[in-house]
């Protein structure tokens, strides 16, 4: 081991990133010599990696990057602390890892998602891309891998099948805390904005796509803000499974080459750096051998996805015409919607929605089979588990708040339509059928249906007084049958959709 003291510490230049070289550099690991991009800091692995699974255009998330930068300054800081590592190794590991926290390095970070399961060629990517910049800092040279080893030094303790699915977790936890989750919680606001605004208008209600009884705008708007809202309390019970991580269960969950207590240790620091209770999972086999935690995660995903696409296909119905569909909602026009048909405005941003959730959806297929195949001691499909989390979570983020800003929020009632479905609409017997018997009730329905005519009108020909009609069938008083507590309307006549 080194010498502890700073005494034989090289002086620490002050660079910025970036190598001004061109042409290639010879770089190696334990299977011999490869050439690598001189301008770059990775290394033989990470360059072994990008000949032999190039395939397509799915990069690794940055995010995972980011993560696994918290867990290599993590571990050099227990790591210094125990004294594994000279003080002046693991403060300049910290600081190159500070550099990749903050996405400084994100042009380092080539490989594909398509890679080993486990992960492993984006560890030592890491550890190359560590290491070199840290050489350059001390003015080495670059692939001698000294003074900082990118195995001995900056993967200390480490093994890819627990610092993996360490960063996995990090990265997903902090793309649902910091983007999806907030984006939910406001749509979910503006959803209830919306209920209280217009709880006392009465509209027709349908089932079956028929029509039904009414009840008010407000109250059918509580029903998506209540949706949404359960929404988010599965998606952050199942988003809470993610602070615990492997750390500390190095190759197969028994934590060989890592001291003992290393991962509670590198856990508590990791959940120092980024303010997240992140803890060491109890279960080291259970944390590598399975990603059932992550596959919670994105089905926590999934079910808000569904709760979204139900929110905006109704959108899109109850917004369909302007002359010929339902046109209870107006949007706002956005864009033109057409480019051979003028004037023609299309609800956009719910069709978007209802794409974004389909991807979610179908992406959780993926993440089931993935999470399904974890075989003995490690689960070797990590990369497509984590990319398909957090590009859904990402997305759904995006599209929460774009929904939100661009049609939720300036979405108006056409009450003139409204008061003329209430007018016309054949299920407002449903309250005369407690006074005059079902059957009546429904022979009313039908002679108005046959006829053409409106229900009052129908029903004063089959003999009900208009007396006992206009007492009985009041659509308001219908949207809380049995409570006083009735929304106050603006419009004196009870019977028509408040203004």
């Amino acid at each position: 081991m080194s010498d502890q003291t700073t005494a034989d510490a090289p002086k620490i230049l002050d660079l910025p990133i970036g190598i001004d070289a061109t042409g290639e550099r010879k770089e190696f690991d334990s299977l011999g010599d490869v050439m690598v991009p001189a301008d770059h800091y990775w290394g033989a692995q990470t360059q072994r990696s990008l000949e032999h699974f190039n395939i397509g255009n799915d990069r690794m998330p940055k995010e995972v990057y980011h993560a696994y930068g918290y867990v290599k300054k993590a571990a050099a800081i227990v790591n210094t602390k125990a004294g594994r590592l000279p003080t002046w190794k693991g403060a300049l590991i910290e600081q190159v890892a500070d550099e990749a926290i903050s996405g400084k390095l994100d042009s380092e970070f080539p490989l594909y998602v398509w890679q080993t399961g486990s992960g492993t060629q984006s560890n030592m990517n890491v550890n190359e891309v560590i290491s070199n910049r840290c050489i350059q800092l001390v003015g080495g040279t670059l692939g001698a891998q000294e003074p900082i080893h990118p195995n001995d030094h900056v993967n200390m303790g480490q093994s890819s099948n627990d610092t993996f699915p360490t960063a996995m977790h990090i990265a997903a936890y902090k793309m649902a805390t910091e983007k999806t989750l907030p984006a939910l919680r406001r749509l979910r606001d503006a959803l209830e904005q919306k209920a209280r605004r217009w709880d006392a208008i009465v509209k027709i209600g349908r089932t079956h796509l028929e029509d039904a009884t009414p009840l008010t705008v407000g109250q059918e708007w509580s029903g998506y803000a209540a949706a949404v809202a359960d929404a988010i309390d599965e998606l952050e019970h199942a988003t809470k499974l993610l602070l615990k991580v492997a750390m500390g269960g190095t190759a197969v969950g028994t934590g060989l080459n890592a001291p003992l207590g290393f991962g509670d240790d590198v856990a508590k620091v990791i959940s120092d750096l980024t303010g997240y209770p992140f803890e060491t999972a109890p279960n080291k086999f259970a944390a590598q051998g399975t990603l059932d935690r992550i596959v919670r995660a994105h089905a926590g995903l999934k079910t808000a996805a569904v709760t979204l696409f139900k929110i905006a296909n109704d959108m899109r119905w109850l917004g369909s015409g302007p002359r010929t569909g339902l046109m209870e909602l107006t949007f706002p026009a956005n864009e033109p919607g057409s480019s051979i048909m003028p004037g023609k405005v299309n609800p956009t941003q719910a069709e978007a929605m209802l794409m974004v959730c389909i991807d979610i959806m179908s992406a959780d297929v993926a993440v089931q089979a993935g999470g399904a195949e974890g075989n003995f001691e490690l689960n070797a499909f990590r990369p497509v588990l984590i990319a398909h989390y957090l590009h859904s979570a990402l997305i759904m983020g995006d599209m929460c708040d774009h929904f939100r800003e661009f049609m939720i929020e300036g979405a108006e009632l056409n009450e003139i339509k409204l008061k003329e479905n209430i007018d016309n609409s054949l299920m407002m017997v449903t309250a005369l059928s407690p006074v005059i018997g079902y059957d009546n009730a429904a022979h009313i329905a039908e002679f108005a249906q046959a006829q053409g005519l409106t229900l009052k009108k129908a029903a004063l020909e089959r003999g009900v007084s208009e007396e006992l009609y206009d007492k009985v069938v009041i659509p308001l008083n219908m949207t809380h049958p049995g409570s006083a507590d009735i929304p106050a309307a603006a419009s004196a006549d009870a019977s028509a959709p408040a203004k």
